[in-house]
C-alpha cells in the first residue's frame, strides 16, 4: 500500500514538472493568417517541439496588434502595417512594436461561378465597392444588382482592400461585412450577384472564381513578379525582437518547414 501511495505521488510529481516545463504561445489577430497557416506552422513546429503549446485567435489583424499594445500576446498576426495611431499608442506603453514579413499574398476579387464575368479593370472594382456601380450591366455582365461581401473593420483584409483597390475610399453602404475569408467565399458561392475578396489560399472555396484585375489573374506568380496590382505583404508583429520559444517559432517560420507551409497553403513564400 504504501509502494502504490509513493508511486502515485511520483507521478503526480512527475506531472507537475511535465506542465511546469511545458510552455505556451499566445498568438492573436489576422484571420487571413490565423485561420489555416499559422496553425499549420503550429502543428509542425509541435512535432518538433511536443511540450510547446499555442493558443490562437484569429479575429483580426486589429485584435492582434492591439493584444501586443497591452501585452495579452507573443505575436500578433496581421495582414497590413500597423498604423501610426498604433504605433504611437504603442510607444506611449513603452511597446516596441516590430513588423516581421511571414508571407506574402494577393487579395482575389471573387464571384459566383455562374456569373460569366471573367475580367475587371482595377476602375471597375473601385466603382462596384463604393457603390457608384450598383448592376452588373454596367461592367459588361448580365442584368442584376451586384452584392458586396466585404471583411469588417478590424480585418487588416478590410484595410488592405480599401487602400490597394478603392483608392482609400469608403465602403458601399449596402456591403454586407463578414468575420473572414471563409465565409465571404461562402456567401459569394451562394449568390449568383455576388462579388468579395478573399486571399489566395481561399480561392479553391466552392461555387466562385477569381477575375483578373486589369488583365491578371491572381496567382503566386502574378503575387511574385508584383504584376497583380491587388497585393501585400502578411506580417507577424512582437514586442521588439520575439525572445524564448515566440522567437524560435517566428525563426521556424521563416525558416524552410515553415515557408514549405506557406507555400503548401496557398500563400506567397518570402524567398
Amino acid at each position: 500500500m504504501k509502494i502504490t501511495n509513493l508511486f502515485s505521488i511520483l507521478g503526480c510529481l512527475a506531472l507537475t514538472v511535465s506542465a511546469a516545463n511545458a510552455q505556451k504561445i499566445i498568438i492573436k489577430g489576422s484571420d487571413t493568417l490565423g485561420a489555416k497557416l499559422v496553425p499549420q506552422i503550429a502543428e509542425a513546429y509541435k512535432a518538433e517541439h511536443p511540450d510547446v503549446k499555442f493558443e490562437i485567435a484569429a479575429e483580426g489583424s486589429t485584435t492582434g496588434i492591439a493584444a501586443i499594445i497591452d501585452g495579452t500576446a507573443d505575436i500578433g498576426m496581421a495582414s497590413r502595417r500597423a498604423k501610426a495611431t498604433e504605433v504611437s499608442a504603442a510607444k506611449a506603453k513603452g511597446v516596441d512594436m516590430k513588423p516581421t514579413i511571414v508571407c506574402y499574398d494577393g487579395i482575389a476579387v471573387i464571384i459566383n461561378k455562374a456569373n460569366p464575368m471573367k475580367k475587371l479593370t482595377k476602375k471597375q472594382v473601385e466603382q462596384i465597392f463604393t457603390g457608384e456601380v450598383t448592376d452588373w450591366s454596367a461592367v459588361g455582365g448580365k442584368p442584376g444588382e451586384i452584392s458586396i461581401y466585404t471583411r469588417n473593420t478590424s480585418s487588416g483584409t478590410y484595410s488592405s482592400f480599401k487602400e490597394l483597390a478603392m483608392g482609400k475610399r469608403d465602403y458601399a453602404g449596402s456591403s454586407q461585412k463578414m468575420a473572414g475569408n471563409e465565409q465571404i467565399a461562402a456567401e459569394v458561392g451562394k449568390n449568383p450577384n455576388g462579388i468579395g475578396y478573399v486571399g489566395l489560399a481561399y480561392l479553391g472555396a466552392e461555387g466562385i472564381h477569381p477575375v483578373a484585375v486589369d488583365g491578371v489573374v491572381p496567382t503566386e506568380k502574378t503575387v511574385q513578379d508584383k504584376s497583380y496590382p491587388i497585393a501585400r505583404a502578411c506580417y507577424y508583429y512582437t514586442n521588439g525582437e520575439a525572445k524564448g520559444e515566440a522567437g524560435e517559432f517566428v525563426k521556424f517560420t521563416l525558416g524552410p518547414k515553415g515557408q514549405a507551409s506557406v507555400k503548401q497553403v496557398g500563400f506567397v513564400p518570402i524567398n
